[in-house]
């Protein structure tokens, strides 16, 4: 592992090491630890098209990535693998579509792919209504539970 010397630390050697699937994780945390991003994701793969892509006039993508793992070099928008936390911020904010691919796992083991910002706010939608039907489920008895736990009573004439 690089030497950190006080507040200064070789990120760049904690990039890419070719090491365990453990100390690959905590180099990732030490990288993300300054920028204050949860890594929610598994993994994912993260792709830029350079002959659609605009970055030349726009640079959006570059602003909005609460990471920094995109950057301008040579020409065109380039990505930092290991600082990338697959949140779809790039997708979003891109004005041309399927020039951003993303594809991530989440922890459930589900693979989420998009391109299109309609495409990440229709997710978003359908992840958040699911979490809410969980919600719901585990307040709400279900019909048998609320039977036992209210038996008939026998009226008196």
């Amino acid at each position: 592992m690089p030497q950190d010397k006080g507040d200064n630390m070789d990120i760049f050697g904690l990039m890419s090491e070719d090491t365990g699937e453990s100390e690959k994780k905590k180099n990732r945390e030490a990288l993300l630890a300054p920028t204050g991003v949860r890594d929610v994701f598994q993994g994912g793969i993260i792709s830029i098209n350079s002959y659609t892509c605009i970055g030349v006039q726009c640079k959006a993508c570059i602003k909005v990535c609460p990471t920094n793992a995109l950057y301008w070099g040579n020409g065109k928008i380039k990505i930092i693998e290991d600082l990338c936390v697959y949140c779809g911020a790039c997708v979003l904010i891109c004005q041309v579509d399927d020039c951003v691919k993303l594809e991530r796992k989440r922890n459930n083991g589900k693979i989420e792919k998009f391109s299109k910002p309609i495409d990440v706010l229709l997710l978003q939608k359908k992840v958040n209504t699911d979490k809410r039907v969980q919600r719901v489920r585990s307040v709400v008895l279900k019909p048998q539970d609320y039977y036992a736990q209210y038996p008939k009573t026998k009226q008196k004439k």
